[in-house]
């Protein structure tokens, strides 16, 4: 076996492949820019290497720079992670030609299947059914347009070489292609090295669904059944889960047959995955196949009891698979909630910053399911504008999908982050959320579900019941302390409030300490029991046990009253005596700032382009700017007509969330 590899990765994969690797006790070595200088895979790795500045085109993305990295450690071979070379079939036989093993399959094999428009040509000549589509290199717009004219809209614009949700787009008009062709094209040229595009037919309401396949270098070859991938957003993977709720045992066995005939044809020998789209009839058709490891493999590891980093460290060390298909079971249900830096509210927008508190929850064996948490962060650090947004892989098993579901719903509850914007109350909403639950999804189901963009939900009865306890709770203990510490009182605190939660008002009457408190709703007759309460003033997260339930919520002062969160619900609290009350439902609301004439930035980026200038003459859905923040470029558009009256940013000016980039007349 090996003694030592490198990692060609950074974040949250490479400490993964460490994890394996100690397991199996081999050495590693982890290659770093200056924006990864500090982080968890470099303190964990046996020996380091700074490969360059944080753009990837000038550290992760230089197969020089990494083959030097091998010579002065002496590392036998390089798990490539996903993304960046991971695909890269010159790299793949760099390596080879260097004596380095390449953790991944053949460099034929990455040439055959990797490449999006010659891996269809392949799956075609190999009997896969296959999405209508133009299978060829696509030389400009014009040509782009012409094509999908052809084919019909709505369309898929793809990048060749791409993956992770970059470098796509669906056009379901000319203006779409031709404003669509050129930034797929720039987001494949800075993710990828790589320009050339394709088009194909993009196929309503589907599901992606896509098999994992494992090979050896003896010919042996099975798959490690499917994963559902639907939940998405911009193309990009937001929850995952294996097996499917659409399949049944025969359509499995058709999907997973053709995936090994497809990978035997072109010898496959590691772990990779071969990717459908699916209709609701069950039926599928070949999409791409990723020649690598998917971000989503830890999904397929719960059910199947298998470690797939340490398959492809196998057969890339020339070892002979250990087990056939018939060995293979399904056991149980694994969910996965990519836990992302950006902000639900603001159409999911990236938001880069620093971890000021990330506290996850415990991982292992729970009340009836199990935690797992992938993650390359800690408290402190900074998610970076480089990369991509991940923070981390949150995935929970159970013996069913229900279960796992709701596993899922408590994981994320006890999952708490300060500093950035995440998605953990978008993901809670939609575990929560019905149509998830009984396994009616489709790629457009983010679309289709939050029309309008995500602004939280409305608090069910039970999360009612949660906020006010815990509202009242909250108060107790500070007007407990505040009688005690400030005024030197010691007695009774006042027991009778009245909870404010939107348009809601309960009376209450609270009794109790601080480990449990007795919460009777007046007007009701009935009382909210809270027990084994895990809180203190200053803790942003409050534990406990209502009625038999236990959760956890997101709490915290705000200038009147608290801010509290449970799952996807988020409100203001207010807990006054009955008089405060009374005043307090005769103050005026607060009225917005008007901004109906600015364009702001809706995220901390990089102007690509400026494409108005004072005094132009703007209409509605033209394009204001280009912006860029990991690695995606974002087209900002006019929301109404009017006139430039001035424009405040430049390209190549980096700029921050709600910065003023045009102001109208």
């Amino acid at each position: 076996m090996f003694t030592k590899i490198l990692i060609a990765n950074r974040g949250e994969i490479a400490v993964r492949v460490i994890k394996t690797c100690r397991r199996l006790g081999i050495k590693t070595v982890v290659v770093y820019s200056d924006a990864d200088a500090g982080s968890l895979a470099v303190e964990m790795a046996d020996e380091t290497v700074h490969i360059g500045a944080s753009p990837a085109n000038q550290s992760y993305l230089v197969a020089d720079k990494i083959i030097a990295a091998c010579k002065q450690t002496g590392a036998q071979a390089v798990h490539p992670g996903f993304g960046f070379l991971s695909e890269n079939a010159s790299f793949a036989q760099r390596c080879a030609d260097e004596g380095i093993v390449f953790i991944g399959p053949n460099p034929g094999a990455i040439s055959a299947m990797g490449d999006k428009i010659e891996s269809k040509k392949f799956a075609q000549a190999a009997g896969v059914s296959c999405v209508p589509g133009h299978i060829g290199e696509i030389a400009d717009t014009a040509e782009a347009v012409k094509i999908s004219e052809e084919i019909g809209y709505p369309v898929m614009i793809k990048a060749s070489a791409g993956g992770g949700g970059k470098g796509i787009r669906v056009a379901w008009t000319r203006q779409d292609v031709e404003e669509g062709f050129p930034a797929v094209r720039a987001e494949a040229k800075a993710s990828f090295g790589d320009d050339r595009i394709f088009i194909e037919k993009f196929i309503e309401s589907p599901r992606h669904i896509e098999i994992q396949v494992l090979g050896d270098k003896h010919g042996n070859v099975v798959h490690l059944f499917e994963r559902e991938c639907s939940i998405q957003r911009r193309n990009q993977k937001v929850i995952e889960e294996a097996p499917s709720p659409l399949l049944d045992e025969a359509t499995r066995n058709a999907m997973g047959a053709q995936a090994v005939a497809l990978a035997k044809a072109v010898n496959y020998d590691s772990a990779g995955t071969v990717e459908f789209v699916a209709g609701q009839d069950k039926s599928f058709y070949f999409l791409e196949m990723n020649t690598r490891l998917q971000v989503e493999h830890p999904v397929t590891e719960l059910i199947t009891g298998l470690d797939l980093v340490e398959q492809m460290i196998r057969s890339a060390y020339g070892e002979k698979m250990a087990f056939g298909q018939s060995d293979l079971k399904i056991n149980g249900w694994a969910i996965e909630s990519r836990i992302y830096a950006e902000d639900p509210y603001r159409k999911f927008l990236p938001s880069i910053g620093r971890l000021v508190r990330y506290d996850p929850p415990a991982e292992g064996e729970k009340d009836g399911y199990k935690v797992r948490n992938d993650a390359g962060v800690r408290e402190g650090d900074e998610i970076s504008m480089f990369y991509d947004p991940m923070i981390s892989k949150l995935c929970t098993w159970a013996p069913t999908r229900l279960a796992a579901i709701d596993g899922m719903g408590r994981a994320l509850e006890d999952f708490h982050i300060e500093g950035l914007g995440q998605n953990i109350p978008f993901l809670a909403a939609v575990m929560d959320e019905e149509r998830f639950r009984s396994g009616k999804l489709a790629t457009s189901y983010i679309k289709d579900e939050f029309p309008d963009g995500f602004n939280g939900t409305t608090p069910t009865a039970v999360q009612l019941d949660i906020l006010t306890a815990v509202g009242a709770a909250m108060q107790r203990v500070y007007a407990t302390r505040a009688r005690s510490y400030e005024s030197g009182l010691i007695g009774e605190a006042r027991d009778a409030w009245v909870v404010a939660i939107g348009e809601t008002r309960r009376r209450v009457k609270v009794a109790g300490e601080e480990g449990a408190v007795a919460v009777e709703l007046l007007d009701e007759g009935r009382t909210l029991f809270l027990t084994d309460i895990d809180w203190r003033p200053g803790k942003p997260v409050f534990k406990a046990v209502l009625n038999g339930l236990a959760f956890t919520v997101q709490a915290s002062p705000a200038a009147e009253g608290f801010t509290i969160r449970h799952r996807a619900a988020k409100t203001r609290v207010l807990v006054l005596t009955p008089r405060s009350a009374e005043l307090h439902d005769k103050l005026p609301e607060k009225q917005a700032a008007d901004t109906s004439k600015l364009v702001l930035s809706p995220m901390p980026g990089l102007v690509v382009s400026m494409d108005v200038a004072a005094g132009q003459q703007v209409r509605e859905g033209e394009v204001v700017c280009v912006l860029e923040a990991m690695k995606m470029q974002n087209i900002i558009r006019a929301e109404r007509d009017g006139v430039v009256k001035a424009v405040n940013a430049k390209g190549g000016d980096p700029v921050a969330a709600d910065e003023i980039l045009v102001e109208f007349a």
